[in-house]
């Protein structure tokens, strides 16, 4: 095997850095592409509020968290999970924290620190970077094609990793348009789907005029899905003028859109009282005082009003206000039945992608030998917690391990030639893993 050419990383998000940065400490001479006119864009935006870089939960149920793909994830955590991770940090200066829900923080709170110390170090090891460049495919020659500011270029590789993202927030370069590429190529995916993204429903016109944006806090949702399964989580969320979203949604997202994809609709049961037992709320609406509206009564005894008032309300006609069980059961299950997900640019991240019977255990792509894949254009999803960025570190940093292991194998097998155009001897020695 012969190797001239460096090998091509495309896409500058954690993915692609982590893949790039496998590569460059192996001693290879790695150039990273991307559309965008500076890398991890989406990284930064998701440090906005806070960097949750990954979740300090036991690694089984860690692990759980990428049903229906934990079978192909958990070897990936495995190489590359949250302590090591956390670790990765440590090592780049970067001190992180567990907070009180179990998820990890850095100590500053911001990606923006944790990008510059890596981009600084990624650099200093000999890392390319192209902005601006967009990927258009393959040559007829093989080579890739991008169109850049100064016109098409083609360049030719050793190996190429694509770490592209998924189908969201277009405007930082998530855009899905490798699809077609690949499809050409023959290259199994799945449709790309919204994922940790908020819902549309019906709301009452008072209720979408005096609460939009309203937060829902203590609040416990109850779901049944297609198949049966039920499942109960207390947190918060928040009422938007079209449905709603918010961390409590993006957990049970995953199930509610595919319900909602199989019977035109789903619909959820929220506990607005998760704290008291229906029982109990029973037998303290037994001594509401007659003069006493119900309004009134559950404001100074439960402290309920607002958001939670207004949707218990809208459950409830006049004459169930009246009736004590009817008020304590919709004061534990009020029923809100979503009609659609919203578009699939405004989801946090997207499922479908790249499927893994698609690739082999080194995430290349099984028609294009010497082209693997990374992050989330892959076909997994995970909710927010951590769990999304932990997925594309670790597959970021299989794909580039992955790499290093095609390439030792083809020195075995004198016959067996790189995708490169080049017959000269190979410039960088391989390391052995």
């Amino acid at each position: 095997m012969n190797i001239t050419h460096p090998i091509v990383v495309i896409g500058g998000g954690p993915a692609g850095l982590m893949a790039a940065e496998q590569l460059l400490n192996a001693g290879f001479a790695v150039d990273l592409y991307d559309a965008m006119p500076s890398v991890g864009r989406k990284f930064l935006l998701a440090g906005i509020g806070g960097l949750n870089i990954t979740h300090s939960e036991a690694f089984p149920a860690f692990c759980s968290r990428y049903a229906p793909r934990e079978t192909q994830m958990t070897p990936l955590l495995t190489q590359f999970g949250a302590d090591a991770l956390r670790e990765w940090c440590a090592n780049l200066g970067v001190e992180t924290f567990v907070g009180t829900s179990g998820r990890v923080f850095p100590r500053e709170m911001k990606a923006a620190p944790l990008l510059r110390a890596w981009l600084t170090r990624l650099k200093h090891t000999g890392l390319r970077i192209h902005p601006r460049h967009r990927w258009q495919g393959w040559s007829k020659n093989g080579q890739l094609q991008f169109d850049t500011p100064s016109g098409a270029i083609k360049v030719a590789y050793t190996a190429v990793i694509l770490a592209l993202g998924g189908g969201s927030w277009k405007k930082l370069g998530s855009d899905g348009a490798w699809m077609p590429l690949l499809n050409a190529r023959g290259v199994e995916t799945a449709p790309l789907l919204p994922s940790n993204c908020g819902f549309l429903c019906a709301w009452s016109e008072h209720l979408r005029s005096r609460f939009a944006g309203a937060p829902l806090k203590s609040v416990a949702l109850h779901f049944t899905d297609e198949r049966g399964q039920h499942t109960s989580r207390k947190g918060e969320m928040i009422i938007t003028a079209q449905g709603v979203e918010g961390s409590l949604i993006y957990a049970f997202s995953a199930r509610l859109r595919d319900t909602l994809m199989a019977h035109g609709s789903a619909t959820f049961y929220l506990d607005l009282l998760p704290d008291h037992s229906q029982e109990a709320l029973l037998t303290l609406l037994a001594t509401r005082p007659a003069h006493k509206t119900l309004g009134h009564f559950l404001k100074s005894r439960l402290k309920l009003d607002g958001v939670k008032a207004a949707l218990l309300f809208e459950t409830l006609d006049a004459a169930q206000r009246n009736d004590p069980q009817r008020v304590a059961a919709a004061l534990k299950a009020v029923p809100i039945t979503l009609t659609a997900t919203t578009a699939l640019d405004e989801a946090i991240s997207t499922a479908g992608g790249v499927a893994f019977t698609a690739m082999d255990e080194n995430l290349m792509l099984n028609a294009l030998p010497g082209v693997f894949c990374a992050g989330e254009m892959l076909d997994w999803e995970a909710p927010t917690g951590g769990y999304l960025l932990t997925g594309c570190f670790a597959s970021g940093y299989h794909a580039g391990r992955g790499v290093i292991r095609w390439l030792n194998e083809l020195t075995k097998s004198p016959t067996t030639a790189a995708p490169t155009q080049t017959q000269t001897p190979p410039a960088i020695p391989l390391p052995r893993l």
